[in-house]
């Protein structure tokens, strides 16, 4: 006799499957979602922006392009799964060995690393022909190391702030200055991530004098020491420079100027034969240039979403550590977003940062992925940590 189906059975598979999707997706859901947008919209843009790239090296092989950073945006979604299920309290125990790993790879890097488009930032992988970028490991470990001690020296702070605070303002000190070696705007970015993590972390504001004094010790050093002092200089001249646009700047604002409020369509761009890196510092500007106004308040509208589900889940976390790591992780992201659409529009002076989850690159996509992991666990804490285990996590850490 041939078994049928009733609606009750249809129901309960249903369910079940429903049940094993969010099980495998597991933590804020909007969260998500926002990262699966941005990053579709991301290989869009970046299959458009390499037309001119595949036919200078790759005889007009466009493909070849799009199935490298798709590729590079599923290690990231892999990076970023994997991230989610792991307990983020351990993260706390793991970054201070990152960030001790990260110190003597800052300084081969300034010293023996790769050069690409002026500026010595990364490393080549022996036996992989992969680069690696260092800095992001640092700015990764920097933040959760700072949450990590903020959260432990709650009560210290109160008591002994000057002995709580000075190992965090070292290690910012130390790491943000090793950046700006080669990396001046990245190591300005993670500095003000780290005040602003500070200043929810309640750090008096006598403190938070001491720090800025030390962040312009660091980047002192990194001026005058590092790689990048004379570009960033002769860039912040051009900015305030009326009367001579740089060229890539001039470029993009001809590429925003034409896109209006629609855009010219998917893959319609011109000045992506013009703007030098359209697939990764300006972006922003083919985004606009194809997709108008409309596009681009999507895409902001996607990355004020990010904050604000971040803070969100800091808001709602038990525990200080991940309020902080959550905090922390989301500011880094999303003003890193800002600066990038900043300097596209002509508001900000030329850097050489990538728009998260948008522009093509392999080491940032990586560590993007990862850290939207991370907050995605702490989303996930809320609600799996068991109240004792809340008790015995602040015994912990205080």
């Amino acid at each position: 006799m041939e078994k049928t189906t009733t609606s009750a059975d249809s129901k309960t598979l249903s369910s079940k499957g429903s049940f094993e999707l969010r099980d495998i997706f597991q933590g804020d859901p909007v969260l998500w979602a926002v990262v699966f947008a941005l990053s579709m919209i991301g290989i869009l843009l970046v299959y458009s922006a390499t037309g001119t790239l595949a036919f200078r090296y790759m005889e007009g092989d466009t493909e070849t392009y799009l199935l490298r950073h798709t590729s590079i945006v599923l290690v990231g979604f892999i990076a970023m799964w994997f991230c989610s299920r792991i307990d983020y309290r351990v993260y706390s125990r793991l970054s201070r060995f990152a960030l001790l790993l990260s110190v003597p790879l800052l300084l081969f890097t300034w010293r023996y690393g790769v050069t690409i488009n002026d500026a010595t930032r990364w490393i080549t992988i022996p036996y992989f022909n992969r680069t690696f970028q260092p800095a992001d490991l640092a700015k990764f470990a920097l933040i959760v190391n700072v949450a990590s001690m903020l959260a432990k020296r709650q009560n210290a702070i109160r008591v002994d702030a000057q002995r709580a605070f000075t190992p965090i303002l070292i290690w910012c000190g130390i790491i943000c200055g090793l950046i700006g070696l080669s990396d001046l705007s990245g190591a300005v970015l993670l500095f003000v991530t780290c005040m602003l993590l500070m200043f929810i972390g309640r750090v008096p504001s006598r403190y938070l004098l001491n720090l800025l004094a030390v962040g312009l010790i660091a980047g002192l050093f990194a001026v005058v020491v590092g790689q990048r002092g004379e570009t960033a200089k002769n860039r912040l001249k051009a900015f305030f420079d009326l009367e001579q646009m740089p060229f890539q700047a001039e470029q993009a604002h001809i590429a925003i100027a034409t896109g209006g409020f629609i855009g010219k369509g998917p893959g319609q761009s011109v000045q992506r034969d013009y703007i030098p890196h359209p697939y990764s510092d300006f972006i922003f500007a083919i985004l606009i240039e194809e997709y108008g106004f409309v596009g681009a308040a999507v895409v902001i509208a996607l990355y004020l979403t990010l904050l604000y589900r971040g803070m969100l889940v800091a808001a709602k976390s038990e525990l200080a550590f991940g309020g902080l790591l959550s905090a922390g992780l989301s500011f880094s992201l999303v003003i890193q977003a800002f600066v990038n659409m900043g300097v596209a529009v002509g508001i900000l002076p030329i850097t050489g940062l990538p728009l998260p989850l948008i522009s093509m690159g392999g080491t940032s996509m990586l560590f993007t992925g990862v850290s939207i992991g991370v907050i995605i666990s702490v989303s996930r804490g809320i609600r799996t940590i068991r109240p004792l285990e809340v008790r015995q996590a602040r015994l912990k850490l205080t």
